[in-house]
């Protein structure tokens, strides 16, 4: 009979993973633009950027890759960090690289037995770098001593640098690159800078002082990393986990490595700990709804990031933005890790981070109604749509037009954000569901609330010029293709009216067809 294992290793989501102690493994598909993967890239002496998000395995990836690399002896691979440098002076700044760089570079050229080890002790003996002249004199020096050993460089959080020196240091490693890039038999072999900004897209006075790099993009987990991540928990244990539960995970996190991590622990930990029964994809349901209620750093400072652009990333929740790599809110939401690019499209980087920022901007939109009201329910216990938007009209009467008019707002999408804010408090705490751009067999639904097994399909519309027109196009959408794939007889329509000054208020009214109804909602938004 098989029996449950104490595990020997754990799920590492609180910093980077120590495989001794840790389920590991190793990222898939790191290449370069041509096509190129690391090793090619540093046996051909290049230099390369590399850029992804916190907490997406960089550290742990570069720290594998160089011990993997010194495994030749004719590589000297050198890791550094520049993660607490930010607020040093220039002096301090070199002198901190000196400590790690002349360390690591002797200890080494010991272990490989450098011929030039005596003469390398010598130089650095007499170095002390405060300036960036002096570190590229330091490897114009190596360069000409060291004939049979490639030094690879790494810095780590590049982004720590001192603002005032990345200028210089990106021009010095630029020269250094330009100056010998012909010469096989140089030291200083290959640099990769690592990073949540994309280095290569730097613009110091006027020029990119770094364009020399290739570029490379760190790739979430695979479904083949998540299947072999969580099958050394199971061969440790013998506690299973069924397909559909990790292809489950995939979905939900696209394979960000911190959540997948995360989701691990919970599963193994709170969920179905001690066990050998399987863990199943309702139990990965139930660790994401542990996981959305956390409270963690993870989340705590994409938070951050996400309210400096919060308007983008609620337009791109709601669908239909183009994925624009030179717009400013778009590139600094990528580089955080929030969203991504996806058959042009800009899309929330993954299912879990939509939900959790998604719900949090509903409650702070100040959308709410006493639900404890009984003019919401109807006698048999069920919604009470038309009462609900009845009041969100009012709702919208008080706020006033300004949340649609006010520079920076997600004009197209500010009605149907605020709308979703507002059903959100009706199923928030597990009362019911509320998903929103849904994809139907014939299109994709604004908003689609589901409450002890009935479907509520709500539609948003901007009305700018006809209002007939506007509604008889809405209304063949919504009876012709959501309610009839969703087995409905009755939907709703809210139409955001521009033409008719806020306050103004229309009797909701309905629209019969072929037994489909739709009950339409029609709320001024105009400044009159």
């Amino acid at each position: 009979m098989t029996t449950f294992v104490k595990p020997k290793r754990f799920f590492e989501d609180s910093g980077t993973v120590d495989p001794s102690v840790s389920y590991h493994v190793d990222l898939e598909n790191v290449t370069n633009t041509r096509g190129q993967d690391m090793r090619t890239m540093v046996d051909l002496g290049r230099y390369f950027s590399i850029f992804a998000p916190r907490q997406s395995g960089k550290t742990t990836f570069f720290r594998g890759f160089c011990m993997a690399l010194a495994e030749n002896a004719t590589y000297i691979p050198i890791l550094l960090s520049f993660q607490y440098m930010k607020n040093l002076a220039p002096e301090e700044f070199y002198n901190q690289i000196q400590k790690g760089l002349f360390h690591q570079l002797m200890e080494r050229l010991e272990s490989v037995h450098c011929i030039e080890k005596n003469a390398v002790k010598a130089i650095l003996d007499s170095t002390t770098l405060s300036t960036h002249l002096g570190l590229y004199e330091l490897f114009t020096s190596l360069n000409r001593l060291i004939k049979n050993k490639r030094i690879v460089i790494i810095i780590d959080e590049f982004d720590g640098i001192p603002r005032p020196e990345l200028e210089n240091f990106l021009t010095t490693l630029r020269e250094l690159y330009q100056g010998y890039k012909e010469r096989p038999d140089k030291a200083l072999y290959s640099v990769g800078l690592v990073g949540i900004r994309n280095i290569t897209k730097l613009i110091v006075g006027g020029v990119s002082p770094f364009n020399i790099a290739d570029q490379v993009k760190l790739p979430p987990f695979s479904l083949k990393n998540i299947q072999d991540l969580y099958g050394q928990y199971t061969a440790e244990t013998n506690q299973p986990f069924t397909g559909e539960a990790v292809k489950f995970v995939q979905k939900e996190t696209a394979g960000q490595p911190w959540l997948v991590n995360r989701l691990g622990t919970i599963l193994t930990v709170d969920i179905k700990p001690g066990t050998v029964e399987p863990v199943t994809e309702k139990d990965v349901e139930k660790s994401i709804l542990g996981l959305l209620r956390e409270r963690n750093s993870h989340f705590d400072n994409l938070l951050e990031k996400a309210r400096q652009h919060r308007e983008t990333f609620i337009e791109i929740v709601f669908d239909g933005v183009a994925y624009d790599p030179d717009d400013l809110d778009q590139s600094w939401l990528e580089q955080y890790g929030l969203i991504r690019e996806k058959k042009d499209k800009a899309v929330v980087a993954n299912p879990i981070y939509r939900k959790r920022f998604t719900k949090t901007f509903f409650r702070e939109a100040g959308a709410a109604a006493d639900i404890s009201f009984k003019g919401y329910r109807t006698p048999d216990g069920f919604l009470n749509m038309r009462a609900i938007l009845s009041d969100f009209e009012e709702y919208i009467m008080r706020i006033g037009v300004n949340a649609f008019y006010a520079p920076g707002k997600p004009y197209e999408k500010t009605g149907q954000f605020l709308l979703t804010a507002w059903l959100y408090q009706f199923v928030e705490g597990g009362r019911g569901d509320l998903r929103y751009e849904v994809p139907s067999g014939l299109g994709r639904m604004d908003i689609l609330l589901s409450w002890r097994g009935r479907k509520y399909i709500i539609e948003t519309k901007i009305n700018r010029s006809n209002m007939k027109t506007t509604l008889e196009k809405a209304f063949d959408q919504v009876s012709g293709k959501y309610l009839t794939t969703e087995k409905a007889d009755e939907g709703y329509l809210v139409v955001f009216d521009l033409l008719e000054k806020v306050g103004a208020i229309q009797i909701p009214r309905e629209m019969k067809y072929d037994g489909k109804s739709v009950v339409v909602f029609e709320i001024a938004i105009g400044k009159g």
